[in-house]
């Protein structure tokens, strides 16, 4: 008997990223830090809809915190509805979660954190051109190298709006991914994190993917062939062009 379409989806595997955007929680909120984090990946697509979140005991250690504080935190995440849970054997937690389509599901009290959001937009354009300048001057490995093109072929490959979104944060992802660094993958998730729940609430712009694509591809080739300060500035000029479309539409 052929699988069911539920059950082929429950064994894909996970993105790469997800792995990678995670890291141990700090403070003494766990169980929060640990719902923070996991849903910013699954929003983000890190892990995607129908992929299967890690094992238990490997994610709790990704994470730093005890099982039984990860188990209360993909409760939380199963009572969100993004996530659902199989018992016994082949069993395991499953992204359930379906990215929102931009300006039609987008993301509730926008309003309200404004000035939290634009301000993230600044702290992008430190942020984002550094990582990729950082990651131009690496001897990047093959795997590294495959990861870039992969990602940017999903952006391109995205007919949906909603997962043309998730595979643009997952670019940058991957891209933050590849300094090696961890402290600016967590910046980098951060400002992802902002500038999806922004983009989430503007129409999607044929013209604007058109050229968001085309320096998406600027980028990872400046950084794939070590060239610095080209990977740096076209960033910059993503950044500054995603920017003003926001800060336009936003009001």
């Amino acid at each position: 008997m052929s699988p069911s379409p539920t059950s082929a989806r429950s064994t894909r595997s996970a993105h790469p990223l997800g792995d990678l955007v995670l890291r141990p929680v700090r403070g003494h909120h766990a169980f929060e830090g640990c719902v923070e984090q996991l849903a910013t990946a699954i929003r983000l697509g890190a892990f995607s809809f129908g992929s299967a979140l890690p094992p238990e005991r490997e994610l709790a250690e990704r994470l730093g915190v005890s099982r039984a504080t990860l188990r209360e935190a993909i409760a939380g995440l199963r009572t969100a509805g993004m996530v659902r849970t199989t018992r016994g054997r082949g069993g395991g937690t499953v992204v359930s979660y379906r990215p929102a389509t931009p300006a039609l599901g987008g993301t509730p009290g926008i309003a309200e954190r404004r000035e939290e959001l634009l301000d993230s937009l600044v702290f992008r354009r430190v942020v984002e051109p550094g990582a990729c300048y950082v990651a131009a001057t690496r001897t990047l490995t093959a795997a590294e190298k495959l990861l870039l093109t992969t990602t940017l072929a999903e952006v391109d490959q995205a007919e949906e709006p909603a997962a043309h979104r998730q595979a643009d944060s997952r670019l940058h992802l991957a891209i933050a991914s590849v300094t090696a660094s961890p402290m600016t993958i967590e910046a980098v998730t951060e400002v992802q994190a902002c500038l999806h729940d922004m983009l989430l609430a503007i129409p999607v712009l044929k013209v604007n993917i058109e050229h968001s694509s085309r320096q998406h591809r600027s980028i990872v080739q400046a950084i794939i062939a070590s060239e610095p300060t080209k990977a740096r500035r076209a960033m910059e000029h993503h950044c500054d062009d995603t920017a003003a479309l926001l800060r336009g539409l936003l009001g």
